[in-house]
């Protein structure tokens, strides 16, 4: 039995759509170069899409409300892949600047939040929150504050003492 080359393709994509989906910023490294066409198939579609001030197009793949990933794809202006990561780390959120970053600082950097926006009256601070792992995925709560001019106040990590979506019942 000979097999035709479409039905390698075929098999090849769908091996590439596996690797992404078990990991994706393995897979997202390795096309470091590649046209947005190959990020797009191998990822889908974004989710968000920012053209950023120093000229990269940022792709947001935001698996929130119910994951705990965001990643960004970042594309330099001939449409290549210049960087691929996942965007909700203690490392990313620590680049956060309170007092400088408005709220577009933010959406370019994690999306748009997926969760319910708060806010709080007494501190008059809205509040955007994101699901997140801490190392040893352990789940917790990312929570972005910005004042009433829609600038970041502070950031805050907030572990989940009730496991994430483990049911706590036995």
């Amino acid at each position: 039995m000979q097999f035709r080359l479409p039905v390698w393709m075929g098999i090849a994509a769908l091996a590439l759509s596996a690797c992404a989906s078990l990991q994706p910023v393995e897979t997202g490294q390795k096309l470091i170069g590649s046209p947005q066409a190959a990020v797009q198939s191998a990822f889908g579609a974004p989710t968000e899409t920012h053209q950023l001030a120093d000229g990269t197009q940022r792709w947001i793949y935001s698996k929130q409300p119910y994951g705990y990933d965001v990643y960004a794809a970042d594309f330099d202006a001939s449409g290549k892949l210049t960087n691929f990561r996942q965007t909700l780390t203690e490392t990313e959120i620590y680049t956060a600047r309170p007092g400088t970053w408005t709220k577009r600082d933010v959406v370019e950097r994690w999306g748009m939040p997926r969760e319910p926006i708060q806010y709080y009256p007494l501190m008059k601070r809205e509040a955007w929150s994101y699901r997140m792992y801490l190392p040893g995925y352990l789940p917790a709560h990312f929570s972005a504050y910005f004042d009433d001019n829609g600038v970041l106040d502070r950031t805050m990590i907030i572990m989940d003492t009730y496991g994430g979506d483990r049911s706590r019942s036995k």
